[in-house]
């Protein structure tokens, strides 16, 4: 039986996802800053009738849909409860979960991206990030210098649109960070981390100014994020997909626990 979940249902829903905490951050950092109802989020669980348990969660935060099942589920009914919910934008989670869908979902697209975890980093890169002066952490008032860079990099241009108003929220409800490098007076290399909770962040938005790249600045500025995350004793975790990009974090400690799918509706 699939219902609509509330916050009677918080402890239940917080085991189910703590079986998994590293692929189930965004919803686990939702639950913590925002409660189980609110009018931008909802949420409906798939009940295992004997004992009451949670078995798989579907959760709308305005238009995008994350799923996540303890192994088989019912999927249709999944389905028609995303079709009934409104305009969707997205369903996403990992790939063993969301490629169910695509047999009962009509969806423009879908991609598929590595996701990978940090517990522990390489020592050497840790000692560099410690390196004082060379980073900094972003205000509100740094946003605008910030989506300057990202704005001319392909990979975000997507989302230029309403990125000052998505940072400069993320920034005042501490739900993540930005730190930022400046050369000659100019923001050259950005990082900044979502969906923080209490014991896991999202690395997002790792961005290079042409001129600076291949200069090791964007690891270094990861490094020193990562760095800092990991002294709250929390792990990190990223996307990526780009195999060159996966080098990169891999050399930083990052290791692939599975695969992220998304399907754009």
């Amino acid at each position: 039986m699939i219902r609509k979940l509330n916050e009677t249902d918080r402890d239940p829903l917080m085991a189910l996802l703590l079986k998994e905490p590293a692929l189930n951050l965004f919803m686990i950092g939702d639950l913590e800053n925002f409660g189980v109802e609110q009018d931008f989020m909802e949420l409906w669980g798939e009940m295992d009738e004997p004992d009451s348990r949670i078995k798989a969660v579907m959760m709308r935060y305005y238009g995008s849909y994350l799923c996540y099942a303890d192994g088989s589920f019912d999927v249709e009914g999944f389905a028609e409860v995303l079709k009934k919910g409104g305009k969707a934008e997205m369903l996403s989670g990992s790939s063993e979960v969301v490629n169910q869908f695509c047999e009962v979902l009509s969806f423009r697209t879908e991609k598929q991206m590595y996701f990978a975890e940090l517990k522990e980093m390489n020592e050497q890169l840790h000692k560099a990030a410690c390196a004082p002066g060379e980073f900094q952490r972003a205000t509100v008032l740094d946003v605008e210098d910030i989506c300057t860079l990202t704005d001319r990099i392909d990979e975000f241009s997507d989302n230029s649109a309403d990125s000052r108003q998505t940072l400069s929220k993320t920034l005042e409800s501490k739900t993540g960070r930005t730190y930022f490098t400046k050369k000659h007076g100019r923001l050259v290399v950005t990082a900044s981390t979502a969906a923080e909770n209490s014991m896991s962040a999202m690395v997002v938005a790792v961005a290079s100014h042409p001129d600076y790249r291949g200069q090791g600045l964007a690891t270094r500025l990861v490094a020193r994020l990562c760095t800092d995350i990991l002294e709250e004793s929390k792990s990190l975790c990223l996307f990526y997909n780009n195999p060159q990009a996966g080098l990169i974090y891999k050399k930083l400690g990052f290791r692939d626990i599975g695969n992220w799918s998304m399907l754009y509706i």
